[in-house]
């Protein structure tokens, strides 16, 4: 492999030069910088950079768009392989016939991705994309609660991501000041509002106006997606039912409108295939483009990170060290800002990983909350049947659900647990499954008769998505015994559910059941109270605050004790919310870059 991955880069930014820089509103901030070079000569003396950014996913992407457009040459290492937009979706369009498997894993596959399938459907057509566990693994010290799904690839998991979209609202960053749990975050609404808004309008986020003041609208919505029929009626029956509550659409980073040269949705719900048409918001497919054609980006595969380099006298970071993960080669690289954006276990790793005089337990890390707090979502899920619109059915596969916005502890605290949970669902009619019997019998004429046509009824599911507690006896540090397939300590994670997460979910199982009752569904399942699983949402193991003493980044993203380290993925965030957080990732991201340029520009960094 080339010292550089630019080969393939170059084949990346030729398919889609033509569309990209000039249809984006670049930030107004930017500073001015003279015409790229060729892309194939941007390689520099003693290998310096201006900024280096570890992680290609969502915020690294973020990172590397922001850098680059800004004038600074970039530097972006990614620990896997790389993945072309279009060329490299190598299933997207691939029917289930003409896989070896039918789509479906083998039993050693299964091995391979024991974790990671209980919350993503991992099957042959998307196994490419995810970490198998055995060359990867992690270890578990409490339980094997935690799910940690990873990709390893250009893209990350921006390729297999929910893509679920919503603002954080004052609501959830002041619960942490206003129960005592956590510490304060050091931002408010009002901090982030602006960049919520920048980033929405190039990533593109279909959703409805609802004017909830704890789940803000986006002033740059796409046309929202259609509700089916008996998601209509949930949503009326809801509505005239409760007054705390509404039933709305997802918002959902899948164009209902073609943007910026990336085509629109094709409902076809394989978005974890990669989407060759760009429908839905990934590095690959919108950021990674950008940056790229803006001739300042050096894209390098297959490194993985193994520390930061810290100058003790300079008192800042001066660049990294690299493991090349086919050659077993170190490399080190330069730069005067380092984005560290690696996914929140991965990020806190490294960091934990880059010790040196002055930071005997890892850069960072004089409040020892590196590595603590590690906070998701708790899951769990009610469903029902209903008898109804028989005459109905379904139009395309639509990537997106139903949303049910909080509606605990919003106005009044509840008795039982702080914080709430949302649902995110949706309202099917099943097909007759080609294993079901009819009248008795798995054959013959009256079951091949009963395939073309649909069942003889409607399901509606709700799965709720609760607001874990910062606890710092849940936390990541690198093993003592374990290893890798590369020689290098794996995360030991301890983590527990904490009574209030039991509260919640009991609640959300009840209310769930309420409201499917309320709606008119029958034969009502749901998972057992105590039955809660966790998301792949992992947050606050290096948390944002005011005070050094108890944090680990500052308003602005910055390491307190070296102000040139920036982290605005996961484990930034200072508390879970209840809501999906990829978004605020984006958002602080380019805050933090905008922060990190000024501050080039005055001479501070």
């Amino acid at each position: 492999m080339p010292c550089f991955g630019n080969v393939w880069l170059n084949r990346f930014v030729l398919i889609i030069r033509h569309w990209l820089v000039a249809s984006f509103d670049p930030n107004p901030t930017a500073m001015s910088a003279s015409p790229a070079p060729p892309f194939a000569q941007r390689t520099h003396a003693a290998n310096r950079y201006d900024a280096i950014v570890i992680g290609s996913g969502i915020s690294g992407g973020w990172a590397a768009k922001e850098l680059t457009q800004k004038g600074l040459r970039v530097l972006l290492l990614e620990r896997g392989r790389p993945i072309e937009h279009i060329n490299d979706y190598k299933t997207a369009l691939t029917p289930s016939w003409e896989m070896p498997h039918r789509g479906r894993k083998t039993v050693a596959e299964a091995d391979a991705y024991r974790l990671t399938s209980r919350n993503y459907g991992v099957d042959e057509y998307n196994k490419g994309f995810y970490v198998s566990e055995i060359d990867s693994p992690y270890v578990q010290t409490q339980n094997e609660d935690f799910v940690w799904a990873r990709g390893h690839q250009v893209g990350g998991r921006s390729l297999t991501w929910g893509r679920q979209c919503y603002r954080w609202s004052d609501l959830d960053f002041g619960d942490n000041l206003r129960d005592g749990h956590g510490v304060d975050w050091p931002i408010r609404y009002k901090d982030i509002e602006p960049w919520y808004t920048y980033v929405e309008k190039f990533v593109g986020i279909s959703g409805s106006k609802e004017g909830l003041p704890h789940l803000p609208d986006s002033p740059e919505f796409l046309p929202p997606m259609a509700m089916n029929c008996v998601e209509k009626h949930a949503a009326m029956q809801i509505a005239k039912t409760y007054a705390d509550r509404r039933l709305i659409i997802g918002r959902v980073a899948n164009l209902t409108a073609p943007k910026l040269g990336r085509g629109p949705c094709q409902f076809r719900n394989a978005c974890d295939r990669g989407c060759p048409f760009g429908g839905y918001f990934s590095s690959n497919a919108a950021t990674l483009p950008v940056a790229a054609a803006t001739g300042r980006l050096t894209l390098r595969p297959y490194s993985i990170v193994t520390r930061l380099l810290y100058d003790d006298a300079k008192k800042r970071a001066t660049g990294v060290e690299v493991l090349d993960a086919e050659t077993g080669a170190m490399h080190a690289y330069q730069a005067r800002l380092i984005f560290v954006n690696a996914s929140t276990i991965s990020t806190t790793m490294i960091l934990q990983q880059s010790t040196s005089p002055r930071f005997p337990n890892g850069l960072g890390n004089d409040s020892d909350q590196l590595g603590r707090n590690l906070v998701t979502h708790s899951k769990i899920s009610v469903g029902g049947r209903y008898d109804g619109f028989l005459d109905q059915y379904t139009y395309g596969r639509r990537a997106n659900g139903i949303y049910v916005p909080r509606f605990r502890n919003v106005t009044q605290q509840h008795a039982d647990f702080r914080r709430g949970y949302n649902y995110q669902g949706g309202g099917s009619r099943p097909r007759i499954d080609v294993n079901t019997p009819v009248d008795g019998q798995a054959f013959g004429a009256a079951w091949k008769d009963s395939l073309p046509y649909p069942a003889d009824h409607w399901s509606l599911g709700l799965t709720a998505f609760g607001e874990m507690l910062p606890d710092p006896n849940n936390r990541v540090r690198p093993s003592a015994t374990v290893r890798d397939k590369w020689g290098l300590a794996v995360p030991e994670i301890d983590f527990n559910w904490s009574a209030n997460d039991y509260a919640m979910m009991a609640d959300a199982v009840r209310e769930g059941r309420t409201m499917l009752e309320q709606i008119g569904c029958q034969q009502i399942t749901s998972d057992p109270p105590r039955a809660i699983r966790s998301t792949v949402h992992e947050m606050g193991t290096a948390r944002m605050g005011r005070d050094p003493k108890t944090s680990v980044l500052n308003a602005h993203n910055q390491v307190h004790a070296c102000t040139n380290v920036f982290v605005t993925d996961g484990a930034s965030m200072a508390s879970a919310s209840c809501v999906n957080p990829s978004l605020t990732y984006m958002a602080l991201t380019a805050r933090a870059v905008d922060h990190a340029v000024r501050e080039m520009k005055r001479g501070v960094l």
